[in-house]
């Protein structure tokens, strides 16, 4: 029961880190900061209700300590589907979330069967950490390639974990539904299901968080190294572009070609019109170009 009771309140102390992170990133302007510090509050709120099991109402550690949990790896699913701006099934995932609660009220007011009720909780988490990992494209991008397959990698195994608790749950269902197990038993299966189902919104966040430091460096460095108003690579990026392509030039005994467009009359322009239709006609010449 302490070890339980431990594990839970280190994992309340890991969500609440993880929420001062994200609230870092909070103006960063990476869409789905939102959501996964909304998940991570709700799993601090889900995890103080479990670990008041005996001491509040079965109605609040059950029932609403469910929702929040469940809600938890929901509101998480929405956080990455707007991250990577792919539509978000919201019709779908309240119905099966409001199934999944339907089920968890019946089989704990109809007939109190706690393995039944982990094979619900435990369904809806795997399906949404693949639905998380499917959701997370590969890329080509040295920058993000890391991030993205640690964080795929880090959803399809808390899929599988939270599989093998259906299974092992699954398998203590009897024919007398109201058989009763511990929901802290300290057995080391109990404690090992319950430190994996603790420590997944953590780890996504994790992930999430390397994703989101990512997309910011790549979006840095890219300012750093291109024209705000053209899109063109600034001087010094240029510059270090051609020496590393006249290097490469003189290892392999190759010619160098370099194509350069002028924009005509571009001074006139400027002088006779002002500034700012000279910085649209840049614009437009370089919307142009990039078709």
């Amino acid at each position: 029961m302490l070890s339980i009771l431990s594990l839970l309140l280190v994992t309340t102390a890991l969500s609440v880190v993880m929420l001062l992170v994200l609230s870092s990133l909070r103006d960063s302007g990476v869409a789905g900061i939102r959501e996964w510090g909304q998940a991570n509050a709700l799993e601090v709120m889900a995890i103080l209700l479990f670990a008041s099991r005996g001491v509040l109402p079965d109605f609040l550690s059950i029932e609403v300590a469910n929702t929040c949990y469940l809600g938890s790896i929901a509101v998480m699913y929405v956080g990455f589907r707007r991250h990577f701006a792919l539509p978000v099934p919201n019709g779908r995932l309240a119905a099966a979330l409001m199934a999944t609660l339907a089920g968890l009220a019946l089989f704990h007011f109809g007939v109190d069967a706690l393995p039944i009720r982990s094979v619900l909780v435990s369904s809806f988490q795997a399906a949404l950490c693949v639905a998380i990992g499917l959701s997370i494209p590969t890329t080509g991008e040295p920058r993000l390639r890391y991030a993205f397959r640690f964080t795929r990698r880090a959803a399809y195994f808390l899929a599988i974990c939270h599989g093998a608790r259906v299974a092992y749950y699954g398998l203590q269902i009897t024919p007398k539904l109201n058989t009763q197990l511990p929901f802290l038993d300290p057995s080391a299966w109990n404690v090992g299901f319950l430190a994996v189902g603790a420590l997944a919104l953590p780890a996504l966040t994790l992930g999430a968080v390397m994703m989101a430091n990512a997309r910011v460096l790549r979006e840095t460095a890219y300012d750093a190294d291109h024209d705000h108003l053209t899109g063109a690579w600034s001087r010094r990026a240029f510059f270090r572009f051609a020496e590393r392509e006249h290097a490469r030039t003189l290892r392999k005994d190759a010619d160098l070609s370099l194509l350069i467009f002028d924009a005509d009359h571009f001074k006139r322009i400027n002088d006779t019109h002002g500034h700012a239709v000279g910085d649209r006609c840049c614009a437009t010449w370089s919307s142009i170009r990039r078709r």
